[in-house]
């Protein structure tokens, strides 16, 4: 990494560390899309929903998981997420004196699409569908972009007018990028991933019912085969397996929250069999529902 690069990470690091107020956790800013992170320490694994977004790492290192898939990721790398998506994350380095500092943008297809529009940029030829998470280098003026993004939480009058401007061209840098046809394909209307895209949100808002497969194979406008075959390159799963997470991260936030047992969460998440939901759960969290609420509520306290 070049020095004025280095300069430009330490500066950024600087400010993610001031603006977290060196509280850790998740740090919500008045740039409604952006988002601060920072932690002291490493993290044991954390199942959730990845968000469509760009995650930049200024200190530590980062890994998420998809399937088997594992994309680890630090200050010289950035993540993308084009599609939300079932994951399991982990800070693998972070310490007091060094804590893990970084950040997530969030984006939408429309923001991709008018990037492209008002750029003049042409959407590459693809043969297939990409997945929806990748990691690539990061580039000086990316970096430089994404510093003065976070630049504006200093001068709050300024980010009305400025921040939508640095938004577009941190999405633009990564549009150009080697790996910008897998954003490109989120904004193109009737191409497989934008298709695919339609059948991840349907599942998303209907995770909890019983989803036929040729129903989704009509969302898509595809025939069976070829909707499993785009699904499973965008998100590295079935669409089965993608609701079974969803349930099942659903589950296990209902347990975290609301005083209820596992059997009748069970029922509420999709699952018309309360031990088959236990074998499942296990399968993903390690421990069945019971004891894994237990020692989770051990180790936040």
């Amino acid at each position: 990494m070049a020095e004025s690069t280095l300069e430009l990470y330490k500066a950024t690091a600087e400010l993610i560390d001031r603006f977290t107020g060196q509280r850790n956790g998740v740090h919500e800013t008045p740039i409604s899309s952006l988002f601060l992170f920072r932690q002291n320490q490493p993290m044991e694994p954390s199942h959730g929903v990845h968000s469509r977004s760009i995650c930049f790492v200024f200190q530590g290192k980062k890994e998420v998981s998809l399937a088997e898939e594992r994309f680890p990721y630090s200050p010289d790398e950035y993540l993308v997420a084009s599609v939300e998506l079932p994951v399991i994350s982990q800070i693998l380095e972070a310490s007091a004196d060094k804590p893990y500092l970084a950040l997530k943008l969030e984006f939408s297809p429309e923001q991709i699409l008018g990037v492209m529009k008002e750029s003049g940029l042409q959407p590459r030829p693809q043969e297939h569908a990409r997945r929806g998470l990748f990691i690539a280098r990061m580039e000086r003026s990316l970096t430089d972009a994404t510093h003065r993004l976070v630049q504006l939480l200093e001068r709050p009058d300024d980010i009305p007018l400025l921040a939508p401007l640095l938004i577009k061209e941190i999405l633009y840098r990564v549009l150009q990028s080697k790996h910008g046809g897998s954003l490109e394909q989120l904004a193109i209307e009737g191409g497989g991933a934008f298709r695919i895209k339609e059948v991840i949100d349907h599942i998303k808002t209907n995770y909890e019912k019983s989803i036929r497969i040729d129903e989704l194979a009509a969302i898509a406008s595809m025939s069976v085969p070829t909707l499993y075959r785009h699904f499973r390159e965008v998100t590295a799963m079935s669409p089965i397996q993608f609701q079974k997470h969803l349930r099942l991260q659903a589950a296990r936030s209902l347990l975290l929250s609301e005083p209820v047992n596992a059997a009748d969460v069970a029922f509420r998440v999709g699952y018309e069999s309360p031990s088959q939901f236990s074998r499942e759960y296990a399968r993903m969290f390690g421990l069945a529902p019971i004891q894994d609420i237990k020692r989770l509520r051990t180790f936040d306290a």
